[in-house]
């Protein structure tokens, strides 16, 4: 099953293997925390990091695999845990610049790093988005050449729950779904299943789950070449063979009335306008409680970000981000976001700003504000070096 490459323990965060497939080989990259459903972690981040760098330089290495460890999800989203903890030593500290928070600094980082890696790799990468796919997760799909998702896929931005925003290069996908449909997803946190996952652009083909070991074999069995186009194209082949059609979900069955709220220019108008939307539906229900109970403060970054990312590339958002969740992690609202949902677990946040006439575009201008001048932006140099067949800078 390996060649010319040691198998790490079981316990690593990520596996790694390199699979034959004729002169050729597949690198398979799993991540292996299914207890925390194989959340992101700055280990993890690392480790995909590297590996991705010296498969590129590898000619033997025709694609890359990216899969979840587990039957429940590829990734549920990233270490909140850890930026909890660096968060409260912050701001018990007494710190005032940003990146005094180092943790936070060096996870966005390598975080973002790797994300666009992704999105700008040379050769292609099949992406298995089986199960929850969310947050962080969505970062590691978003850029994937092939992104593949089950039946029993569930996609979302749920970080209005915890007082953060649509990270991860979310600002610039978000933007692409189809009438503006991206910022509702933005404002509510409403998952998608696999058709409407592939109509808002976030994913590319349904497979059956219980076709994930035939896939691999009939990716291991196809010719390959040094040509990362024709291995590409090899790819859309294999995974055709195993298609099978995604039924329209509820994004689809509401886009025309989603489409009138979120045509307006004003973010009160917008929220007004979705929550109240009428119907039953408990996908729309839902989506209207958690926007209700979300924090004003990160449904005014999300929107505020969007706005912005139209006229940005790809590098550029991610800069923006950059600076944006360190502003959220020093003085916004995720960390009493994360206390509410995972430490003290009282599902009770108080938010502040604690309404949207308060959340103004003023204050969010704050969060994007440099510390530093833009040649010393940590991640300055993204887009400096490109690579054929990479996808939009």
């Amino acid at each position: 099953m390996t060649a010319n490459v040691a198998q790490p323990q079981d316990e690593s965060p990520v596996l790694f293997e390199e699979r034959p497939a004729g002169s050729f080989r597949i690198g398979i990259a799993t991540l292996n925390a299914p207890r925390t459903l194989n959340g992101l972690s700055l280990d993890m981040a690392r480790l995909l990091n590297e590996r991705l760098a010296k498969w590129a330089d590898d000619p033997a290495i025709a694609l890359v695999v990216l899969q979840g460890a587990g039957e429940k999800a590829f990734c549920a989203g990233g270490d909140l845990h850890g930026l909890y903890r660096s968060m409260q030593a912050y701001r018990e500290g007494g710190h005032a610049d940003v990146r005094e928070n180092r943790y936070a600094s060096e996870f966005f980082e390598v975080e973002y790093r790797l994300d666009y890696r992704i999105h700008t790799y040379a050769k292609p990468i099949v992406c298995w988005g089986h199960g929850i796919v969310m947050g962080g997760g969505m970062g590691l799909m978003a850029g994937a050449s092939h992104r593949v998702v089950t039946e029993r896929s569930r996609l979302a931005f749920p970080e209005i729950t915890v007082g953060l925003y649509p990270d991860v290069g979310g600002s610039w996908l978000l933007h692409r779904v189809p009438l503006r449909g991206g910022l509702f997803l933005a404002l509510t946190g409403a998952p998608l299943n696999a058709g409407d996952a592939i109509y808002a652009n976030m994913a590319d083909i349904q497979i059956a789950s219980d076709q994930r070991d035939a896939v691999l074999a009939a990716l291991a069995a196809a010719n390959w070449s040094e040509d990362a186009g024709d291995n590409a194209k090899a790819v859309d082949n294999v995974l055709a063979g195993f298609a099978s059609p995604a039924a329209p979900g509820p994004l689809q069955a509401h886009q025309a009335s989603i489409a009138a709220v979120v045509a307006s220019d004003s973010l009160d108008a917008i929220v007004e306008g979705i929550l109240g939307m009428e119907g039953d539906d408990p996908w729309l229900a839902t989506a209207r409680e958690t926007l209700a109970a979300g924090a004003p403060g990160s449904a005014r970054l999300a929107y505020e970000l969007q706005r912005r990312a139209a006229d940005l590339s790809l590098a550029d958002v991610f800069r923006l981000e950059y600076i944006a969740s360190l502003h959220c992690a020093a003085h916004g609202d995720f960390m009493e976001g994360i206390r509410a949902l995972l430490i003290d677990k009282d599902r009770q946040p108080r938010w502040r700003p604690a309404t949207l006439a308060d959340a103004s575009s003023d204050w969010a201008d704050t969060f994007f504000q440099l510390t530093w001048d833009a040649a010393g932006h940590p991640l300055a140099d993204l887009g400096v070096t490109t690579h054929s067949g990479a996808k939009p800078q």
